[in-house]
């Protein structure tokens, strides 16, 4: 069997796999893959022809995110090849893996937060201050939903705008029905309460898309209002950042709570989500 075909048969039991991560896959098994190993017998790998593979992504001027990304493809392949006895010896043995170090995450200030949230619409405004306050992703905010709110102080984050079908649909790494529940802050419960009083709901949905209210927001609404406040110049954002880092913000602040918590009484834990 040549690697393409058991590869195209491997991708077929990914189920499990979101329609982004299906289709990420797809682009790297067609674009980079296939062409350098796609004809080549399964009983033909071994780890030179591993490493092989690397070194010709490296020649080919791959970034390293797409090298690294391609390498793991071929392994989960190939480990799954070797789990069914097809080598004695895994072909990964002794394979120095890409070396990808993603960049560090650009948080604002309390105080560039401020302006931040501030800069753009209604819109931006209350997705700066869900991403921000609650932890929610870019999807998951733009699913927001007074449903969400289970008590003055929980919101239950139960599904996100899929980038690819533009449709509500299951939580990223969860299955369907599954849900987070995270802290709700008090600012982030009045913006809530203060975007439905103003603008309405549909169904309990704040977002809809702006101009067919019977879709949810499409994602790129949120990176067109996003540049323009780049561009703008009107706030103070940290060289780098980008809209997750408003995420990133909610993550650091948890820590910082944690850490302070543990301090004061060791062994306390925090309550949270992330």
């Amino acid at each position: 069997m040549r690697f393409e075909e058991y590869a195209r048969e491997w991708r077929e039991s990914q189920r499990h796999l979101e329609e982004s991560s299906r289709r990420h896959l797809d682009s790297l098994l067609e674009h980079h893959i296939f062409p350098a190993l796609g004809s080549r017998r399964m009983d033909a790998f071994d780890h030179k022809v591993v490493d092989g593979f690397i070194r010709s992504m490296e020649r080919n001027g791959a970034g390293l995110a797409t090298q690294s990304n391609a390498f793991d493809k071929v392994k989960s392949i190939l480990l799954d090849a070797h789990r069914l006895g097809l080598y004695d010896d895994s072909p990964l043995e002794g394979v120095k893996p890409p070396q990808y170090n993603p960049a560090k995450a650009v948080i604002p200030s309390v105080a560039q937060l401020a302006q931040i949230r501030m800069a753009g619409d209604d819109i931006f405004r209350l997705i700066a201050d869900l991403m921000s306050g609650c932890g929610l992703r870019n999807a998951e905010a733009t699913a927001v939903n007074l449903r969400g709110i289970v008590a003055p102080d929980v919101y239950r984050i139960s599904e996100q705008v899929n980038q690819t079908s533009g449709q509500y649909a299951r939580l990223k790494h969860r299955k369907p029905g599954e849900y987070r529940d995270v802290p709700l802050p008090t600012r982030t419960r009045q913006t809530i309460e203060w975007y439905a009083e103003k603008h309405g709901t549909v169904d309990g949905y704040l977002l809809r898309h702006p101009r067919d209210p019977g879709k949810p927001f499409p994602y790129y609404y949120l990176d067109n209002r996003w540049l323009r406040i780049k561009k703008a110049g009107v706030a103070d954002i940290p060289e780098g950042m980008v809209v997750y880092g408003l995420r990133h913000f909610f993550a650091s602040n948890c820590l910082t709570t944690a850490n302070t918590m543990r301090w004061i009484a060791p062994g306390c834990r925090v309550r949270g989500g992330s």
